[in-house]
């Protein structure tokens, strides 16, 4: 190694006071000399635009741990500024709470600015601040002069103004901060005040980016914002990983040293932790409660089951059976207030049943026509109507009672399900496809169109994609909202039976379908291929579902007469 070179961390090699050997520096290499070693003649190598970013983000962060000296030396060293002269000073008057000075400020500013228009919209947050201090400090007078005199002239957001006005009546701090939902005067809501001036995006459409653009004054935890996207990215593309971690505990729990993926499957339900024989004939159906404390499952032997969740052990107990049914139970819907449960037959069942689940009764059986097919049903979100229908050109809303409100005629409906606006319906047909219908205006649109019989569906929780079980097809994934077809899982049997699907874990990340050769496959959402195939039963598995609470816990039931719920290699 050359004695004239010097190198990153290599600062033992140059001695405070000492006459040092002429020596190439490259950037971060000046903490290796002396401070009058530090020469302003020294040559520097100039930074990339890209190298100049890092190091003014590397700087803000530095000052947000409150390492003002090193942040300010970093700067000196790398010849970056950390933000534009006008807008510190517009930071400090902020932050002292001298918002005349910081209005001022903005002038200087206005011309830096990409989008001019957002000056008014900074101008009346600096002054909102300003009237809640005011009033905080009991300087009713002041606070009323600028609601009157400066707030009100801006002519800008008057709804919010009137609000303003109104907290001139509380009567003590207390009430002020609660009414406004407003920590109060100091630095806490100044810094907040900070970061909606320097993030918020104007509402014009023309003007998408921020008041000040980052080379005034850099976005609020720039740093943080792009590490926790990168460790966001790192967990969506990582096939196994199925553990709900809050955006702002990210950083926390996964290291940036090196890219995450899941060493092992042990929050992935990949393994039987319970298998029930209560049923004493083919298990056509499951789905779990929209709160995760339940599972229902229908039979061929015409019961239905309620089993209760141990969301510990994640294992069934069985609460309650429901008996009566004569065809058997090949649907199940539940009420989005987990109160009600419907349950259909197969083709040749005319009558839909609808279960008191907290009682055991039945509140309502409903049979139009023995001529009727109900196979399938969807609630509406008010859980006081539902939609049904069938093969044989059946489609109703009803109410809980059972009575009709409206008809559709002749459509021949495989399944269904009710949108969250309450007046949409999905509805696949014999036709090969799945129209929208609306029960309000009675007009409907086509949606998805397929080359062979859609035997089941269902929509993510967004209502933004559909999940296809396709006769002789398999599963197939379309965006609902573009009509594409996304993506067409392999590995699945499927030929004519009817078959369910599901979404599942953390985000709705994994796909899971029975299949004909008597396995459970699971997909990740963005890859065709299995990451795994899960085996144990010994005959078709005609339906899974994935607790929507307990992203670790997936039921599938099968011809086999049995219940077996997956869960993770271990419960830690």
């Amino acid at each position: 190694m050359s004695a004239n070179a010097v190198h990153n961390g290599d600062s033992s090699f140059a001695n405070n006071g000492a006459a040092a050997p002429s020596v190439n520096v490259t950037n971060g290499d000046a903490a290796a000399l002396s401070d009058d070693e530090s020469s302003p003649n020294m040559p520097v190598k100039e930074l990339t635009p890209c190298d100049r970013d890092i190091v003014r983000l590397i700087g803000q962060h530095l000052k947000g741990l409150g390492m003002n000296r090193t942040a300010e030396q970093l700067m000196a060293e790398s010849g970056c500024r950390l933000e534009h002269p006008s807008a510190s000073k517009f930071r400090s008057h902020v932050m002292s709470g001298e918002f005349d000075k910081a209005d001022e400020d903005l002038e200087e500013l206005k011309s830096l600015m990409e989008c001019p228009q957002g000056i008014m919209k900074m101008k009346f947050l600096l002054l909102e601040q300003k009237f809640l201090e005011h009033l905080e400090d009991g300087r009713v007078l002041e606070a009323l002069q600028c609601l009157r005199q400066e707030l009100t002239p801006l002519k800008f957001n008057t709804e919010r103004v009137h609000v303003l006005s109104g907290f001139l009546m509380c009567t003590n701090t207390e009430e002020l901060r609660k009414r406004a939902d407003w920590e109060g005067k100091g630095g806490s809501s100044r810094a907040k005040l900070m970061e909606q001036l320097q993030g918020m995006a104007s509402n014009d459409q023309n003007c998408i980016q921020a008041f000040l653009p980052p080379s005034v004054m850099l976005p609020p935890r720039r740093l943080y914002t792009l590490l926790n996207q990168a460790i966001e990215l790192q967990k969506h593309r990582c096939p196994y990983h199925n553990t709900n971690i809050k955006a702002e505990d990210g950083l926390q729990t996964i290291s940036l040293l090196f890219d995450h993926i899941c060493s092992s499957r042990s929050q992935f339900p990949s393994k039987t932790r319970q298998v029930l024989h209560d049923h004493c004939d083919e298990v056509w159906f499951c789905k779990f409660s929209p709160d995760g404390s339940k599972l229902a499952t229908g039979s061929k032997d015409t019961t239905v089951i309620i089993w209760e969740v141990n969301k510990e052990s994640l294992e069934l107990k069985k609460c309650k059976t429901l008996e009566g049914h004569s065809y058997g139970v090949s649907f199940l819907a539940w009420s989005p207030d987990n109160k009600y449960l419907i349950a259909c037959g197969p083709e040749d069942c005319s009558e839909l049943w609808v279960w008191n689940v907290e009682t055991g009764e039945i509140k309502v059986k409903m049979s139009q026509s023995p001529e009727d097919s109900l196979t399938s049903a969807s609630w509406n979100s008010d859980c006081r109507r539902f939609v049904t229908g069938g093969t044989r050109g059946q489609f109703y809303q009803c109410d809980l009672d059972g009575n009709v409100l409206d008809t559709w005629e002749g459509v021949r409906v495989q399944c269904l399900t009710m949108k969250k606006d309450g007046k949409t319906v999905l509805a696949a047909d014999t036709h090969h496809r799945i129209r929208a219908y609306n029960f309000e205006d009675l007009t409907d649109q086509h949606m998805i169109q397929e080359d062979h019989s859609i035997m089941s569906f269902t929509i993510s929780s967004d209502e933004r994609q559909a999940l296809l079980s396709v006769a002789y097809q398999g599963v197939h994934l379309w965006d609902i909202k573009d009509k594409v077809l996304i993506r067409k899982f392999q590995g699945v049997t499927h030929g004519y039976y009817t078959i369910h699907s599901c979404f599942g874990g953390v985000n709705e990340k994994f796909i899971s379908s029975g299949s004909e050769d008597n396995n459970v496959y699971v997909w990740h959402i963005k890859g065709e291929m299995p990451i795994a195939v899960l085996q144990g039963h010994t005959r078709t598995v005609n339906c899974v579902s994935w607790n929507p609470v307990l992203p670790n816990m997936l039921v599938s039931v099968s011809d086999d007469c049995t219940i077996r719920i997956w869960g993770p290699e271990n419960n830690g």
